[in-house]
């Protein structure tokens, strides 16, 4: 049997190659960069601080399916916040404590109406005062794209109950951990399911599965194209070398496959497809619990950032003893004046639009610390592709051709959710060939990287 490609080793990748590998088939990871991780990369500086590329939630259920339990730490506390007109409302029940944004609520859930957009979807849900002062601002900041442009799908990712929320929040005052809420979709939430981080960076809860598959993987072989034939992945281009697969299972953001793929033109409508670029910024304080939650989110489009999180409130091992760091997150275009700004300058911004905030916080300032910018982070649910993109979360339309992980399923994802999903669209691949004999390729193994999906 032709090897199965897996295109990029972060999780997704890896978690697939272990999956195929542990069914008995021949696997091959192709990884374009000199390290494994992807997007789940870790970094700590000579002063100290650590902090992660993009922010990243992992529970005490994903950590164990990864074996990688004994290394994570719990998570104690964990809450967001919005502030708005210079007041700061706990999420989401502050908010629902007002009243002016209670009788918006009700009218709207009354009045009811066509839902075609994002717009509509959240002032039908939350009501027309918080929609237009919380809900649309944050979401165009994040996206770039007016609320009216994008797809009503966008409220799927934000959709749950509020008694499950009060529940899940009530567990956490209970058990004295950051009990998950509204971070996983795949698998049911509950008081048992709480956050937790590896020592020493979110990097090392991948360790026990690139462990078992560290010889299927060949770093600084960029996949040059996909090779097609009667609509069927035939072989991969690696270094200008032909290599036939069986079938591939791709990692990379879906609006490349277009250049990608050869031999087909069945996804030249996926180059259509958006992704936000984000730049973050890391500010050093004197103190701690400078911010009134972990996550702040901020819908005054005056600021250039959307939301500031102080992760060492919930992992105070973050940073050094008596210090803290503060993430910005920015949302740009690549080239933009945020993009091209010098980090000295778009530290000093991020400075002033948080001191505008909280006045006390410029005296605690230290230092700036790194900047990192991606011009893929999040996918845009544009109303102009969205019934492409439903027809590509079913199928990519090419046989053999698998789409997994955040970027490659152009969807809201978080790492659990990654992690299942993933297993999901292996499970399917394996179905759809013929399992090899027992033992052509090794004996298949339960591992621990196996969990119920």
């Amino acid at each position: 049997m032709k090897p199965i490609a897996i295109i990029g080793a972060g999780i997704a990748g890896l978690t697939a190659a272990d999956d195929l590998r542990r069914r008995g088939f021949p696997v091959i990871i192709f990884e374009a960069g000199g390290s494994i991780g992807g997007m789940a990369s870790s970094f700590k500086d000579a002063e100290g601080f650590s902090y992660d590329f993009g922010a990243h939630f992992v529970n005490n259920r994903l950590a164990q399916a990864l074996g990688a339990a004994a290394i994570c730490r719990t998570v104690e506390y964990y809450g967001e916040s919005v502030h708005l007109c210079g007041r700061t409302y706990g999420y989401p029940f502050g908010l629902m404590r007002s009243p002016r944004f209670v009788r918006s609520a009700i009218t709207s859930r009354l009045r009811g109406g066509e839902v075609n957009n994002a717009a509509d979807w959240f002032r039908q849900s939350y009501g027309d005062a918080l929609a237009e002062e919380v809900a649309i601002p944050l979401a165009e900041a994040w996206s770039g794209a007016p609320a009216d442009q994008l797809s009503a799908a966008v409220g799927d990712k934000m959709a749950h109950g509020g008694l499950k929320s009060l529940y899940l929040k009530a567990a956490s005052r209970l058990t004295g951990r950051a009990v998950c809420n509204g971070y996983a979709h795949e698998l049911p939430e509950n008081a048992g399911v709480y956050h937790v981080y590896p020592e020493g960076g979110v990097a090392r809860l991948l360790e026990p599965t690139a462990l078992r598959v560290a010889p299927l993987i060949r770093l600084g072989s960029p996949v040059e194209s996909i090779v097609v034939d009667d609509e069927r992945v035939v072989a991969m281009v690696v270094h200008g070398k032909e290599i036939a697969v069986s079938a591939a299972v791709c990692t990379a953001p879906v609006h490349i496959l277009p250049k990608l793929v050869k031999g087909t033109r069945a996804l030249d409508h996926l180059a259509a497809f958006r992704y936000r670029p984000m730049i973050f910024v890391n500010l050093r304080f004197s103190g701690r619990n400078l911010l009134p939650d972990t996550m702040v989110w901020v819908p005054d489009r005056k600021m250039p950032f959307f939301r500031l999180t102080e992760a060492p409130i919930s992992m105070p091992w973050l940073a050094p003893e008596g210090k803290t760091q503060i993430t910005f997150d920015i949302g740009a275009e690549v080239g933009d004046p945020h993009w091209t700004m010098p980090e000295d300058k778009l530290a000093d911004l991020c400075l002033d639009g948080i001191c505008e905030m909280f006045p006390g916080l410029r005296g605690k300032y230290l230092s700036a610390g790194g900047i990192l910018r991606t011009p893929v982070a999040y996918p845009v649910y544009l109303r102009q592709y969205e019934s492409h993109r439903q027809a590509f979360s079913r199928s990519t339309g090419v046989q053999g051709l698998y789409s997994i992980g955040r970027n490659g399923e152009f969807a809201h994802l978080l790492m659990e959710d990654v992690y299942v999903r993933t297993l999901k669209r292996t499970a399917a691949l394996a179905a759809s060939m013929e399992a090899p004999p027992s033992g052509e390729f090794g004996s298949p193994q339960a591992g621990p990287g196996t969990m119920a999906a």
